[in-house]
C-alpha cells in the first residue's frame, strides 16, 4: 500500500516532508488573523450550518472597498474557512474586505453540491457586501487545490458577466478523471458523471476575467500538466491568462505565502486585488 501511495502524484503528504509544519503554522496564523484583524464571523449565505464565511476588513470604516473571495482546498473533503483566516492578513493590509468561505464537505455531500454553495456564497457578496462597506463591482476571487477548481465555477458561464474582474487559481485542478484512480478513490469517489460534467477542461467562462494560474515550481507533474492545459483552455475562449510558477515553492508551502508579505505568492494576490 505505501509503495503505492509513494507513487500517487496526487497524495500531497507524500511529496512534502513539511505538510503537517505548514497545516500547524497556518492554523496558528489563521487564529492570530482572527484576533487581530477587524472581523464579522460566520455570516451566513444558505441555511445549512455548513453555509457561512467570515468577512475580515481593513482599518477604518469601510467605503466602496474592493472584494476578495477566497476558497480553501483540500481535496473537496477537509480543512475548514477558519484553516484559512490568515489569506485576511494579505487581502486587508491590500486595502480589500476578505471573504474566506466554508463549504460542506465530501463525501457526506456530493461535489455539485459545494459547487451550487460557493456560486450562492458569490451571489450573496454580489447582493449584500455593499452593506458591508464592500464594491461588488471590484470581485475577484482566489481558490488552492480544490478550492481554485471551485474558484472556476463563478465564472464558467460565458453567456453572461460572471462579476468578476480577475482569479487567481493556485495549485488547481482542472481535470477529474485522474483523480478517481487516485488516493481519493477510497475517500470521495469522485464518479464518471462528476468527472465529465464538473471538469473546468469541459466548461467555457466569462472571457471578460483576467486569470492567474499559478503553481508551485516543486509540485508533481500533474499539476503542472493541468496548469498548462488550462491556461491554454481558457486562452482559446479569449481570456487573458497569466502563468507563474512560484519559485521554491511546493502544494503547501505556496498557499501559507499566500497570506506570507513580501512571498511571491502574496504579490501575486496583492497584484489581483489592485487589477
Amino acid at each position: 500500500m505505501s509503495r503505492h501511495h509513494a507513487k500517487d502524484p496526487f497524495r500531497i503528504r507524500d511529496h512534502v516532508v513539511e505538510f503537517d509544519d505548514i497545516v500547524a503554522e497556518i492554523v496558528r496564523r489563521s487564529e492570530d488573523a482572527r484576533a487581530n484583524v477587524p472581523m464579522v464571523a460566520d455570516v451566513a449565505y444558505g441555511d445549512d450550518a455548513t453555509e457561512t464565511f467570515d468577512l475580515f476588513f481593513p482599518e477604518g470604516k469601510p467605503d466602496h472597498l474592493p472584494v476578495h473571495m477566497f476558497i480553501h482546498g483540500g481535496y473537496w473533503r477537509m480543512f475548514s474557512k477558519r484553516d484559512y483566516s490568515y489569506i485576511a492578513e494579505t487581502v486587508t493590509n491590500a486595502g480589500a474586505i476578505a471573504v474566506i468561505v466554508d463549504y460542506a464537505l465530501m463525501p457526506a455531500v456530493r461535489m455539485a453540491t459545494i459547487v451550487d454553495q460557493v456560486r450562492r456564497a458569490k451571489r450573496w457578496v454580489l447582493d449584500h457586501i455593499a452593506d458591508h462597506g464592500g464594491n461588488p463591482g471590484m470581485l475577484t476571487v482566489s481558490g488552492h487545490s480544490a478550492g481554485a477548481h471551485l474558484a472556476t465555477m463563478l465564472f464558467n458561464d460565458d453567456s453572461r458577466s460572471s462579476n468578476i474582474k480577475g482569479a487567481l487559481l493556485l495549485g488547481g485542478l482542472y481535470e477529474l478523471k485522474p483523480l478517481q484512480t487516485s488516493f481519493l478513490a477510497a475517500e470521495i469517489a469522485i464518479t464518471d458523471e462528476e468527472a465529465a460534467s464538473l471538469s473546468p477542461l469541459t466548461h467555457r467562462f466569462d472571457p471578460s476575467v483576467e486569470v492567474e494560474i499559478a503553481v508551485g515550481a516543486e509540485e508533481t507533474l500533474p499539476f503542472h500538466s493541468q496548469a498548462e492545459a488550462f491556461a491554454k483552455h481558457l486562452r482559446k475562449q479569449g481570456l487573458a491568462v497569466s502563468q507563474t510558477a512560484l519559485s521554491g515553492a511546493n502544494h503547501m508551502s505556496s498557499v501559507r505565502d499566500l497570506g506570507v508579505s513580501g512571498t511571491e505568492a502574496s504579490d501575486r494576490l496583492n497584484k489581483l486585488i489592485a487589477t
